[in-house]
């Protein structure tokens, strides 16, 4: 295998007993322990209206990260354009870079509040599933239907909150080819007018999208030569179609010769298999109160989460995100991510780790450094 680095991907979540200060200064403190450990980017996701969750706006989040750290590159994963315009991502940005240049990605998702529904098209060269498998043996669950998150009071509100009034969203592929002309100082309007935006035109960002499915995002993606960073952690069911469809509708472009695509993993990792199973108890009610529509809870501690009252829907609900998390010594998860990159093709490996106490969590991420240099990666490219 070559070598693969390893990023971060944070949400900022916010554990049971702290606050959202907390839980800020902890991710700018874990940014700066894995731009020691060698990481290549650390990301922060953009979520709305979950009482456990921080990361409400990854530029503000970016801007009080790239000011602790120096030479990881910083980014979104990803800035949800479902309810926001290609202007004020790209002044977003362009800000960024222009205090802290090069060292940003601007990483774009088409949801605003809304899950991803929508189904591929039947792909030529669609990988094969057996009995639940990849071909190497890497899980592929069932598909989780996001109908009841759809239809929840509370994802309508959010949308409603985010929009302004009457509001509709831009179609998604005619919003990524804005976002490209404005970076690229190229933009004009149908009337011929032209943008620019300043800062932000030839901002040094590197662009990615983001997709939890083959649909849109996979194929604009590849449309236009984009790097695709596709979420085994979000949508286990769905990752070997998503990084397929990328390929199958890439492009070469000015940015890229060839599909670069990045997967996403749930990690939890201890010096041992009983210390890493205690420190991931809380991860199931955590998963419950998302798809329950009720909003990412505050990450549990084990005492509470076992104290939860268990139901067979529960279960139902969780199974195949606690089926695909990767939970136990450096050496048993990192023989699980290697499986996931041959199994995917991913040229990097996105890793999503949260435990109650920060220090569990920087160790986590301190022993799966050690233990992937060891096999002969850096975490960083």
């Amino acid at each position: 295998m070559s070598e693969i680095p390893l990023g971060v991907l944070d949400l900022v979540p916010i554990s049971s007993g702290s606050t959202a200060a907390d839980a800020l200064r902890n991710s700018v403190d874990l940014a700066r322990h894995t731009e020691r450990l060698g990481y290549a980017r650390y990301w922060f996701a953009e979520h709305h209206l979950n009482p456990g969750v921080a990361g409400t706006s990854p530029a503000v989040v970016l801007a009080l990260t790239a000011s602790a750290t120096s030479t990881i590159r910083l980014g979104s994963g990803a800035v949800q354009l479902g309810h926001r315009t290609a202007l004020s991502t790209v002044e977003e940005f362009g800000l960024l870079d222009a205090v802290h240049p090069g060292r940003f990605d601007l990483g774009l998702g088409r949801s605003g509040g809304r899950p991803p529904g929508e189904k591929a098209a039947p792909s030529a060269t669609a990988t094969p599933v057996v009995d639940g498998r990849a071909p190497n043996g890497l899980l592929i669950p069932p598909r989780f239907s996001f109908e009841r998150l759809l239809g929840s009071p509370r994802i309508a509100l959010q949308r409603r909150l985010l929009l302004l009034p009457h509001a509709e969203s831009q179609d998604y592929a005619e919003q990524i080819d804005d976002v490209l002309a404005l970076l690229a100082g190229t933009y004009r309007s149908p009337e011929g007018v032209e943008a620019h935006v300043v800062p932000g035109e030839d901002a040094d960002l590197e662009l990615w999208i983001l997709g939890s499915s083959g649909g849109q995002s996979a194929e604009v993606a590849g449309a236009r030569g984009l790097r695709f960073a596709a979420n085994y952690h979000v949508s286990p069911a769905t990752v070997l179609e998503a990084v397929d469809a990328y390929r199958s509708r890439f492009k070469p472009s000015d940015t890229l010769d060839a599909p670069y695509v990045s997967v996403s993993a749930d990690v939890v990792v201890a010096e041992d298999d009983a210390t890493a199973r205690e420190l991931a108890t809380g991860y199931a009610p955590w998963v419950r109160s998302i798809r329950t529509a009720e909003g990412a809870i505050p990450f549990p501690t084990p005492e509470e989460a076992r104290a939860h009252p268990w139901t067979d829907e529960d279960r139902a609900l969780v199974q195949d995100r606690l089926d695909t998390r990767f939970v136990g010594t450096p050496a048993a998860v990192a023989d699980r991510l290697e499986q996931l990159q041959e199994a995917t093709g991913a040229d990097e490996l996105l890793i999503t780790t949260i435990t109650h106490d920060h220090t569990d969590r920087v160790r986590s991420y301190t022993l799966l450094a050690e233990e992937w240099r060891r096999r002969g990666h850096s975490p960083a490219a």
